[in-house]
């Protein structure tokens, strides 16, 4: 039986151990070339099924390609309970992947797909939740493994053991399974969403920081980041001069992210004596540093960091450089700033450039406004939101541990329902469906009789 990701041959009683390939009919995909396909429905075409409709172990059904009608087979035609399967892909997480469909569709699968059609004698849901298990998935992988291309074969499901329960018993653990794996998707889509609840959390904290509602002693004076800060634009280093490690790392767009610096992303270095020739582009502590381009209006940019630390680091083109004047602005409040929707609101409405690629130039971020409290004031703003988003990690960190456990849990229900541990007080009150014609051993007996009786008889010629 099914233990984690082995196979052990100790089953419950009534199972019995058979090959995946005995319980279904494997389908192959329909083959076209382009000038038999097009992206859009036409007249005398069908949608075609491919490894993107397969996702999370459901059929998403739109972004086809659409065959000419007479390619796809009647045969080849999605029924209800067939379960789609990506069969090759350059990527192991992909091969192997399947979705059951719920319904008749009037669509064929791809060459790069197959279709497995279990046979009528068994619960087709049993089929499709074995292989969401990490037995049939890290088996498949290590079957399909090839040097670019991952291919799964047809012969492979040969190769994959499967613990067969009765026919009375695969309803049961059929039912159970959608019961509690609902459950459990219901709780992983809740957690999913404390991220964005979360982000926009700080954002309201932000909001109300800049604009006196965090503090009740709130008297401020409205300048612009001209008044308050100095700005240096980056320098434009050449790749020639890049390397792999060093200890002078050249600060990029991408190593700016929302309060903090991504420093492992594409790191980039230069060697010792160019960072000295161009020393004056090395951020200082509470220096802030911001994305000044990026994707027109995607807002994928304006992102502000506070240096925190005295590292050996200098600013790349396009990243600036905030410099506070700190007897009038403390350097974590001059972020907390450009980290608020009141100054990204400003910012964005400077931005500039082509089709694709937005910028927004240092004259208009040095008009950007701002309302300045007194320093001991700001003192107590940067107290309070430091100490709310501190609140807000403890949950995120919190809800990722539970996230974790709760995808290990789906696999650990799977690994249980293949044990035959889900139903063993069914099974000891149900004795008589899990013996003699009821058990599965007598199952599959009636499963190659009638694999038999549907093979085609090859025609005998007349000698």
């Amino acid at each position: 039986m099914v233990v984690g990701d082995s196979v052990n041959e100790q089953l419950p009683p009534g199972w019995a151990l058979t090959k995946l390939d005995e319980l279904v009919s494997l389908l192959r995909g329909v083959t076209y070339n382009n000038s038999q396909s097009s992206d859009t429905a036409h007249e005398g075409y069908l949608p075609i099924i491919r490894a993107n409709n397969i996702q999370k172990d459901k059929l998403i059904l739109r972004d086809f390609v659409y065959v000419q009608t007479e390619l796809v087979k009647e045969i080849q035609k999605i029924r209800k309970n067939d379960i789609i399967v990506a069969m090759s892909s350059g990527s192991k997480s992909v091969v192997g992947k399947t979705a059951k469909s719920v319904s008749d569709i009037d669509a064929g699968f791809g060459a790069f797909c197959g279709l497995l059609r279990p046979t009528k004698l068994v619960v087709p849901e049993i089929i499709s939740f074995y292989t969401r298990g990490s037995y049939y998935r890290n088996k498949v992988s290590e079957l399909s493994a090839g040097a670019n291309i991952n291919n799964l074969k047809p012969a492979h499901f040969s190769e994959l053991d499967f613990p067969l329960p009765p026919f009375a018993e695969q309803k049961v653990i059929a039912e159970k399974l959608d019961t509690l794996l609902a459950q459990v998707d219901n709780t992983k889509a809740r957690l999913e969403r404390i991220p964005e609840i979360l982000k926009r959390f700080r954002q309201s904290v932000l909001a109300a920081a800049v604009s006196g509602k965090l503090t009740e002693e709130w008297r401020a004076t409205e300048s612009t980041l001209a008044e308050v800060a100095e700005f240096q634009n980056g320098f434009a280093f050449k790749s020639e001069w890049f390397e792999a490690t060093g200890q002078y790392q050249v600060i990029k767009l991408g190593n700016i992210r929302d309060g903090y610096l991504a420093l492992e992303n594409s790191p980039a270095f230069v060697s010792h004596s160019i960072a000295e020739e161009f020393a004056k582009f090395t951020p200082k502590l509470g220096d802030t540093l911001l994305s000044m381009t990026g994707t027109r209006f995607k807002k994928d940019y304006g992102f502000g960091c506070l240096v925190n630390d005295q590292k050996n680091l200098l600013i790349n083109q396009r990243v600036g450089r905030l410099i506070p004047d700190q007897k009038c602005v403390l350097p974590a409040y001059l972020n907390i700033f450009v980290r608020s929707d009141k100054f990204r609101d400003q910012f964005f409405a400077g931005e500039t450039g082509g089709v694709n690629q937005g910028n927004v130039g240092s004259k208009h971020i040095m008009s950007i406004e701002l309302s300045l409290p007194s320093i001991n004031i700001q003192i107590e703003i940067v107290r309070r939101v430091e100490e709310m988003f501190a609140f807000a990690d403890r949950i995120e960190q919190a809800a990722q541990a539970a996230l974790s456990r709760v995808n290990n849990l789906t696999q650990s229900i799977l690994a249980k329902a293949f044990r035959g541990e889900l139903t063993a007080d069914w099974r000891a009150a149900n004795p008589e469906l899990i013996s003699g014609e009821h058990s599965a051993e007598a199952l599959l007996t009636r499963i190659k009789a009638e694999r038999v009786k549907l093979k085609p008889t090859k025609k005998v010629k007349a000698g």
